[in-house]
């Protein structure tokens, strides 16, 4: 009796024991030409080489059992379906339920390997073309660069394989299908989910499609290279090398390689050798001193491989040697520091379709900031990157295309309540230990671990950028990552193999560690029992305004030599742009916003370029981080100086100067000779251009290192580093107007006092303790009363660490209650005095900071407001985010207007945010802008940012002309009057925004919603630092605002 099932049969995508089908053996990535003149343009377009990108005709289904039947048939009538860009992700394109977004968990119900049969998106390409001339007398291969995440594949109806494996390239043989002189037919059936997704379970958007290039490739048909092979090696001394080349080959015929100069215009060796199909090498070929390859110095040579003459395959050669020397990683013999990016493909409109001049941009970018390695987390990039990073020069750490973490939240949540109560570092152990036996330690998915990493090694093998292999991330470990780092060596044993996950470097060449203190990496540094150098994998997460103490880490790297860098994580926030639906306003987005569940929010946003590639204020700060010239000592006289390149002098480099008095440009400009010859991690002395002249105020030295000549992807005249050298410590008083002998005119009501002087009246309130207005010229400063406040909006970093105790303690529901005041004239008649009591106190819980907030205002002009605070009562927080006043301005005083003079100028750090352990990118100095929003950065998550740290004044305009400038006292003298005080730094935010609707928006659409014509203004005498806390250490102490008695004053004048 017959029986009916479904399915008829077990589907491919869902067979673990089927990973290809008549895929060709992956391959190094090269084009075949018809000359050598032609191979070494490196041009595509004059290769034997067709593209199929473009456009295709396209159709979705909910799963493969109902997409259309029979469409890979040439005459299958595919003129109703809609036209897709190939290559493209079709949730960026409007079909299925649009992209999602989860970190750790897994999108589907997990039964590795099996996947969900009824909800898997499953699309359907197919595109017409016709075979070029030039290649119907060759072998015809199909290459996919990459197709997410499994497919089958149909030449004119014909099956021609399936390959799974979503940023691994598949190559076919498809000679015996197409038709060379007539219409071709090619049709691809993508599908969303394959069992291979249980290991491609990376921190991104999950989405789908053919979303690299796909290409017709031709090869000689009798006999052709089918793989190429490189390595060079160095010797003893670094100085002489030897060039190894093994070339598989199929058929047979005269062999011949020849190097070329890096200008192309001679051989400098070349071999010839008769072969048969099979593997050639030509070993040690001499090279006498060639050019160094090193991310520094990226010097390539050419090397061509031809067979008869007739086909010819060209790659670029760096002379390198990397290894593990002495415990540590060296190229040529050096030690050398990873200051690197954890580098997703990632486009706010194509997701990680990313056209090729947005990838370069990106590698720009990077060198513009002093980034020298890039992670290619967590799968191997678009092939086009490792030719740019040949070029440009880039230590690159590729890798592997795995990733398994749902496992561990599996495992996580069946813990025993014993095991829950662990330490964290011993329950993550034990969770991940039993997170393994799903796949990592399951003998039945090692060969799909190997054959990822076999694709990944047999691709990238020829570029000298590449010097780490890694195999994968947060995956665990097990039997199966030995067996890749053994398949990885037995193909290429000349680089080391990485993988964080082994974290007793058991198996793999390195320490890997993800998120450390400064305390932790210091403390492996003097451990004599490690025998392996460090890589931090990732580092100083950048979600939202951060990271902070970029400068620990780095100074650790070049103080401990086993401390090799590491790489920040990560490069680019994620969002995709889209549209408010009310409103229609651009903005990016994260998880949940496509509706997508589960999800992980916005822990998407957390690169060092916003959602557009553009640079974030921590990027600059990596970049001030990560200078490869710095200043380590100084004097008015002289100043130290460091080489912290691994392999160059500064020879490249010069020195300009500019002095400056009281943070303006002076005449003094010009330029510092460098002695020649500075190599790494020497040291030289500068003789600075000591200046005898008075200064007005504060002096200053600006050295700025720029490049001397332009380079691949530097400018001329690119500033790399600079410094600020204080050039006098004065004592500088504050700036205040001329005193008045006028006796100031106090009039009282039962709920209000006038205080007036010649040019300026001022309210006070002694029911609410606070000066409600204060007109100066008759100009109003105040649409809001100063008040003391302590809170600011949460950043990223702020959240699950510091910010979660605020929340818990209620400091976001704190406020001032007013306790009593008294009031007197003073100075006979010149000054009027209020004293005011106040409780700043949540509700709920006994704790306050008492306050005693003295007014003084002056018959000159001025008011000074001098808060003292005591915290007290239980269950304080162990940190303030800030300690200041916060105040509004009217619409008037926001600047803007046609031809408006400066809204704000202020002497201080500038001109982007700064906070006080991000703040070295910020020089100081003078600073202006028009209008207020001018000071905003605005973060794709809205939180805290826009402070201005180690500020000297801060002045606002009025629309009128009239101004008024903020100071702060300092009270660590002996002064008591103001004429005798020094002024003190403080940080101030001026911005359209109130601290309680930037918290509550999650997106800046909603927060534009609530923009006040107001001037909000906060000045403060303290600010708590940034940390890394949203995935690594919270803010330091040394930069926290440890909540204790605190005292402050702020002049108004």
């Amino acid at each position: 009796m017959a029986s009916n099932t479904h399915p008829a049969f077990q589907p491919d995508w869902n067979n673990l024991e089927v990973l290809h089908k008549n895929t060709l053996p992956p391959r190094a990535n090269f084009y075949v030409y018809n000359s050598t003149q032609d191979a070494l343009t490196y041009d595509i377009s004059k290769s034997n080489t067709y593209s199929l990108s473009g456009t295709w005709k396209f159709n979705l289904a909910a799963n493969p059992f109902e997409a259309p039947e029979g469409f890979e048939d040439p005459a299958f009538n595919t003129s109703e379906w809609d036209d897709v860009a190939v290559p493209s992700m079709w949730q960026l394109d409007g079909y299925g339920k649009g992209p999602h977004y989860t970190n750790v968990n897994f999108p589907i119900p997990v039964d590795p390997p099996n996947v969900p049969f009824d909800e898997n998106e499953t699309g359907s390409y197919v595109r017409k073309f016709h075979v070029p001339e030039n290649l119907r007398g060759s072998q015809l291969r199909l290459r996919f660069e990459g197709v997410d995440a499994a497919f089958h594949v149909w030449v004119n109806g014909k099956e021609v394989g399936y390959h799974q494996g979503s940023r691994n390239p598949s190559e076919f043989d498809v000679t015996s299908v197409v038709d060379k002189s007539g219409e071709n037919t090619v049709a691809v059936q993508v599908y969303q989910y394959c069992d291979g997704t249980y290991i491609e379970d990376q921190d991104q958007w999950r989405m789908s499609g053919i979303y690299r290039d796909v290409y017709l490739l031709g090869f000689p048909v009798e006999s052709r290279i089918e793989n190429l092979f490189v390595q060079t090696k160095l010797d003893s001394q670094y100085a002489n090398a030897d060039l190894i080349v093994r070339v598989d080959v199929a058929g047979s015929g005269e062999l011949r390689v020849d190097l070329y100069d890096p200008a192309k215009s001679n051989i400098i060796a070349a071999e010839t050798k008769t072969v048969s199909s099979g593997q050639t090498e030509f070993s040690k070929v001499p090279i006498e001193n060639p050019s160094k390859w090193t991310a520094e110095t990226p010097i390539l040579y050419h090397l061509v491989v031809s067979l008869n003459d007739t086909s010819f395959v060209a790659h670029r050669v760096g002379f390198r040697q990397v290894e593990m020397k002495d415990g540590l990683i060296k190229v040529n013999g050096q030690r050398i520091v990873l200051k690197g990016a954890n580098r997703h493909e990632h486009h706010p409109k194509l997701g990680r379709a990313v056209p090729f001049e947005f990838l370069k941009q990106d590698l720009i970018l990077m060198k513009m900031h002093n980034i020298n390695a890039i992670r290619t987390c967590h799968q191997p990039s678009d092939v086009r990157l490792y030719d740019l990073a040949d070029e440009l020069g880039f230590w690159v750490m590729d890798e592997a295309d795995l990733e398994c973490h749902g496992f561990e939240s599996i495992c996580d949540a069946a813990l025993s309540p014993a095991d829950r109560a662990l330490p964290f570092r011993e329950r993550q152990l034990l969770t991940r230990n039993d997170a393994a036996k799903w796949t990592s330690d399951n003998p039945i998915w090692e060969e799909a671990y190997v054959d990822r990493a076999k694709q990944l090694v047999r691709r990238d093998q020829l570029h000298p950028s590449v010097i780490i292999w890694s195999l994968g991330n947060e995956a665990f470990f097990g039997q199966n990552h030995k067996s890749m780092y053994n398949r990885i060596k037995s193909y290429d044993d000349s680089r080391p193999v990485h993988y964080e996950a082994d974290i007793y470097a058991e198996t793999m060449d390195m320490y890997s560690m993800m998120y450390p203190s400064i305390e932790i990496i210091v403390n492996f540094a003097k451990d004599n029992s490690k025998s392996k150098p460090l890589v931090l994998c990732e580092f100083i997460h950048a979600m939202g305004n951060g990271p902070g103490n970029i400068k620990e880490y780095i100074d650790a790297f070049y103080e401990h030599p086993k401390l090799q860098g590491g790489f920040v994580w990560e490069w680019a926030n994620h969002g995709l742009l889209t549209n408010d639906k009310q409103t229609g306003e651009e903005f990016y987005a994260y998880g949940g916003d496509f509706g997508d569940v589960p999800n992980d929010s916005n822990f998407i946003m957390d690169g060092v370029l916003h959602s557009d590639h553009t640079p974030t204020p921590g990027l600059t700060e990596y970049k001030k981080g990560l200078e490869p010239v710095q200043v380590i000592s100084h004097t008015p006289q002289k100043a130290i100086i460091v080489n912290r390149y691994d392999f160059m002098t500064l020879d490249h480099l010069e020195c300009t100067y500019v002095i400056l008095d009281e943070g303006k440009s002076t005449s003094q400009t010009g330029t510092i000779e460098l002695p020649s010859g500075i190599g790494p991690g020497q040291t030289a002395e500068l003789k600075l251009p000591y200046s005898h002249a008075e200064f007005a105020g504060e002096g200053t030295l600006h050295l700025s290192f720029r490049q001397r000549s332009a380079t691949l992807s530097l400018p001329g005249n690119f500033e790399v580093a600079f410094e600020n050298i204080p050039l006098n410590t004065p004592s500088i008083s504050l700036t205040l107007p001329p005193p008045s002998h006028e006796k100031l005119v106090v009039e009282e009501t039962r709920t209000l006092l006038t205080i007036s002087s010649p040019s300026t009246t001022w309210t006070f309130s002694p029911v609410y303790g606070k000066i409600p207005s204060l007109v100066k010229d008759s100009i109003e400063f105040l649409a809001v009363s100063p008040e003391f406040t302590a809170y600011r909006a949460p950043t990223d970093n702020d959240a699950p660490q510091d910010g979660s105790d605020w929340k818990n303690r209620l400091l976001h529901l704190a406020k001032s209650r007013n306790r009593g005041c008294r009031w007197e004239t003073r100075d006979d008649g010149r000054t009027f005095v209020a004293q005011v009591q106040q409780r700043f106190c949540p509700p709920v819980l006994s704790w306050s900071i008492d306050l005693d907030i003295t007014y003084t205002f002056s018959s000159s002009g001025t008011l000074a407001i001098r808060v003292k605070g005591v915290p007290q009562g239980l269950n304080l927080p162990r940190t303030l985010p800030r300690l200041g006043l916060t105040m509004e301005l009217p619409p008037s005083w926001a600047g803007g207007g046609d031809g408006a003079a400066s809204a704000v100028t202020w002497y201080g750090r500038g001109p982007g945010e700064s906070y006080r352990d991000k703040k070295l990118s910020q020089r100081v100095g003078l600073y202006e802008v028009s209008d207020i929003s001018q000071l905003r950065t605005e973060y794709e998550y809205p939180q805290e940012g826009s402070n201005r740290t180690d500020t000297r004044w801060v002045k606002f305009t009025h629309a009128g002309g009239e101004t008024i400038t903020a100071q702060f006292a300092d009270l660590s003298g002996n002064g008591e009057t103001e004429t005798e005080k020094a002024r003190q730094l403080f940080d101030f935010h001026a911005s359209h925004y109130r601290v309680a609707d930037v918290e509550a928006a999650r997106h800046p659409y909603e927060l534009h919603r609530k923009k006040t014509e107001n001037v909000v203004l906060r000045l403060d005498a303290a600010h708590h630092g940034l940390g890394s806390g949203s995935c690594g250490p919270r803010t330091r102490d040394e930069y926290a605002l440890l909540t204790k008695e605190f005292e402050f004053e702020i002049l108004l004048a």
